[in-house]
């Protein structure tokens, strides 16, 4: 978090800062791998819809069996963070003092140097209980900032995925830190604890635990550096890596600030996680908010997902935006209420993090990129027939695998998928698929287990 000139159906465990731009040119310091296959609540859609009953919307199947099935392999899944983890990797990056880009690469005790090592480290020793399945590597680029050159580097680990074109599910978060008192100094003091330790405790803790069987698609995670100067680690890698090789990110996740839900005052909301990405409202990143909204309603509704209307907090960015103004979907996780003034300076440490909430944030997180990775991939070809009498008829092409499929449908203006229903067949006939009603739908396929996976792109309904 930084500021700029201008803006699981069941139950699971109860117990989870003006900058200047630089720029910077990356250069592999290591062969990489070749890739395989504000606070507040989302406001309501600007004109009014009432809630349809179910007798209102076409007639649903009974899932019972596999939500049931699905509930209990999410919730062994999440089950497997664990809180001690998390506060021990942050405990030990606050530890550094500052992770500052300026604090120096000479020290195993002090600076961003020695969190670098620390995060790689970490990923080593991921690597080595992966059994292979997980590939570690560097991404240094250059940097200039108050006068002083250096070379920091993105930490990266890469999963591949068992199956061909189902593409790649990114997750970043960045671990270097500054202080506000003066942005320019590498010794000052800035822990960093929460912003942004506790999106790389989360990462590291979601590598371990995803790099432990295979999945559909490939997942890649990264540990940026400099994104409080602008973020020009992430934008040194998307611009010098990912696009030059064309790799396919699915989505790109960011965490950055996630481990307390107790804002200024004591004022706390430990039920909700905020989601921001970037617009238009039918953007693929807006798209991919609204996406991961309906999976922590299908997977995991002891945690409310905020869908925002804006790419970031006013005046605020995070490295989503580098994705996002590339063209790949992105979306970025945040808490849901933020203390700043225990951001950007020495008083950001580990007893502003709540572990309860950090934990079950974490889990939330988890079940979305297991939904996106592990699912059926989403149906293609839709189409709106008409069937007379007012109705028609929706279609769409069969995915391998899939046993039902969930109907998503938004409002006029709305943020979020409003009604949805789930049904065995590739077609349904009904008199709501107007555009009077809704301005979209999209779809998503289930497995025989129940897991849903990635929504469809939008289908505009006219």
């Amino acid at each position: 978090m930084k500021i700029i000139h201008t803006r699981f159906k069941s139950l699971l465990i109860v117990g989870w800062l003006a900058v200047v731009t630089l720029a910077c040119n990356l250069s592999g310091s290591q062969t990489p791998p070749t890739l395989a296959p504000r606070a507040t609540f989302t406001p309501p859609p600007t004109l009014g819809y009432p809630t349809l009953s179910p007798e209102e919307l076409p007639e649903a199947i009974s899932t019972s069996v596999a939500s049931a099935n699905v509930n209990a392999a999410l919730i062994n899944l999440a089950n497997q963070v664990e809180t001690d983890r998390l506060m021990l990797h942050v405990d030990t990056l606050q530890s550094f003092g500052t992770r500052h880009v300026n604090s120096g690469y000479g020290r195993s005790d002090w600076g961003i140097g020695a969190a670098a090592n620390y995060i790689k480290g970490q990923f080593e020793k991921i690597r080595a209980d992966s059994q292979g399945r997980l590939v570690v590597f560097e991404h240094q680029f250059e940097v200039e900032w108050a006068g002083v050159r250096s070379q920091p580097y993105n930490i990266a680990a890469f999963l591949s995925g068992t199956e061909e074109g189902a593409g790649t599910v990114l997750i970043g978060a960045h671990y270097d830190t500054i202080s506000s008192r003066d942005f320019e100094d590498g010794n000052a003091a800035a822990p960093g604890a929460n912003d942004n330790g506790s999106g790389v405790a989360a990462l590291l803790e979601l590598a371990r635990i995803l790099s432990t069987r295979n999945h559909r698609a490939s997942i890649m995670f990264v540990a940026f550096s400099a994104e409080e100067i602008q973020r020009r680690g992430s934008q040194a890698f998307v611009r010098d890596y990912l696009l030059p090789r064309g790799i396919d990110i699915n989505v790109m996740i960011n965490l950055d600030i996630i481990g307390s839900p107790t804002g200024p005052g004591g004022v706390t909301n430990d039920g909700m996680l905020r989601v921001y990405s970037s617009g238009p409202n039918e953007s693929p990143s807006r798209h991919m908010a609204r996406t991961a909204e309906l999976i922590v309603t299908e997977h995991a509704p002891y945690m409310t997902l905020a869908v925002e209307g804006s790419e970031d907090r006013e005046g605020r960015y995070s490295d989503h935006l580098s994705f996002s103004e590339a063209g790949y979907p992105a979306i970025r996780f945040i808490e849901s209420i933020e203390d700043t003034t225990r951001q950007h300076n020495d008083r950001d440490t580990i007893d502003g993090i709540q572990g309860a909430y950090f934990t079950r944030v974490t889990q939330t997180i988890l079940t979305i990129v297991a939904s996106l990775a592990d699912g059926p991939r989403p149906p293609r070809n839709i189409a709106l027939r008409d069937a007379g009498g007012g109705a028609r008829t929706l279609v769409w092409e069969p995915i391998p695998g899939a046993t039902s499929y969930v109907v998503a449908l938004r409002w006029p203006n709305a943020l979020r998928y409003d009604q949805r229903f789930e049904i065995a067949d590739t077609s349904v006939t009904w008199d709501g698929f107007v555009p009077e009603r809704f301005v979209g739908l999209a779809i998503a396929a289930k497995d025989a287990n129940g897991l849903m996976g990635p929504l469809s792109a939008e289908f505009t309904i006219r």
